[in-house]
């Protein structure tokens, strides 16, 4: 009998173990972005290294002190694809990193597929916005656009 309550404290341990760190990741450390009204989405310019401010409305973020990586957002732009690649910095390898099941705006697969089909378009938003880290920007032809962390090459 003692071993039975034994083994059933140790599963009981680990399953309660195993939430914590479940919850831990996927919801813990996470917060809303701190956007500065106007100031919510910046890209950087073919010419020039200081990002500037971009239309973007509907603007929801996520973001954690954690990790730099955690960053992610969602908004829609009235700037077309045309207008935006010729004037700002496409990102060479964009690479969208999976958000949290409940922040469901960001589907990194479906970013992924429309900016390997060429449907998507990434911009370089800012340079080293944590050492090594820069924030991308993708952009779909309807307006709706992402934005994440991700390694720069100088990382990789």
């Amino acid at each position: 009998m003692n071993g039975k309550i034994l083994a059933g404290g140790i599963v009981l341990s680990a399953l309660i173990a195993g939430a914590a760190v479940w919850w831990a990741q996927i919801h813990a450390f996470y917060e809303d972005a701190a956007f500065k009204p106007g100031e919510e989405i910046r890209l950087t310019p073919i010419l020039g290294e200081v990002p500037e401010v971009i239309i973007a409305d509907e603007v929801r973020g996520i973001d954690a002190t954690s990790s730099p990586l955690r960053f992610r957002a969602c908004f829609t732009t009235p700037l077309s694809q045309a207008m935006l690649t010729e004037t700002y910095r496409v990102y060479p390898k964009p690479t969208p990193l999976t958000a949290p099941p409940w922040f469901d705006c960001f589907d990194a697969k479906a970013i992924d597929t429309a900016l390997r089909r060429g449907e998507a378009i990434a911009f370089l938003s800012e340079h080293d916005i944590a050492p090594g880290v820069d924030r991308v920007v993708a952009v779909f032809p309807d307006g709706h656009a992402y934005a994440w962390h991700q390694l720069n090459a100088e990382e990789q």
